[in-house]
């Protein structure tokens, strides 16, 4: 048993964010949003390095405003290719603007994100009892579902990897161990 998880380490901007966001329920479309980004530029990256640069990601990208990066044009993509406060991967970009456009139509058809996004857990959080971090998966039958869907639509970076660590930070899934000090407080 331990009073928190250990995946943090000692760096104090990862415990500020097991401490104050991951796993905690969102049902804002601009955060939704900007978790979708997020994991998508992490793939093949730690969490570490996405989130000691998520600032640069949130001014590069207007803050996330799906409706404004639907609408990126060739010089928005070059100027984020130029900009060294992000991951510079050409298909991340590309899939964030696209990404965007999709996230639009997706809000237009069930009213917000929140309302897609939520039912692939019924709209309530899953809490799993783990004691050690071995023991969580990274994927499950429902980012399985999510995956399939938004591939179905045209999402890109949506494999069920990155749809499980979304769900995680998104408070869909709570893999909080047993005995984090945040573990109940999310399950209240």
């Amino acid at each position: 048993m331990t009073n928190s998880c250990n995946w943090p380490g000692n760096d104090p901007l990862m415990i500020e964010y097991h401490d104050k966001e991951w796993g905690v329920p969102l049902h804002d479309d601009r955060r939704l949003f900007e978790f979708l980004v997020l994991d998508a530029f992490q793939a093949g990256l730690s969490w570490k390095t996405i989130l000691h640069r998520r600032e640069g990601f949130r001014a590069a990208f207007h803050n996330f405003n799906a409706t404004r990066i639907a609408f990126y044009a060739d010089d928005d993509f070059n100027r984020l290719m130029n900009d060294a406060t992000i991951i510079r991967n050409r298909a991340k970009i590309r899939g964030t603007i696209k990404n965007a456009q999709i996230f639009l139509e997706v809000q237009k058809e069930f009213g917000s994100f929140d309302a897609y996004i939520w039912q692939f857990t019924s709209g309530k959080t899953i809490i799993n009892r783990y004691t050690d971090h071995k023991q969580i998966p990274t994927t499950s039958p429902e980012s399985d579902a999510m995956s399939k869907d938004m591939k179905k639509r045209g999402f890109t970076f949506c494999g069920s990897t990155i749809c499980y660590a979304f769900m995680q930070a998104a408070g869909m899934i709570n893999d909080h161990l047993e005995g984090c000090f945040r573990k109940n407080v999310l399950a209240e």
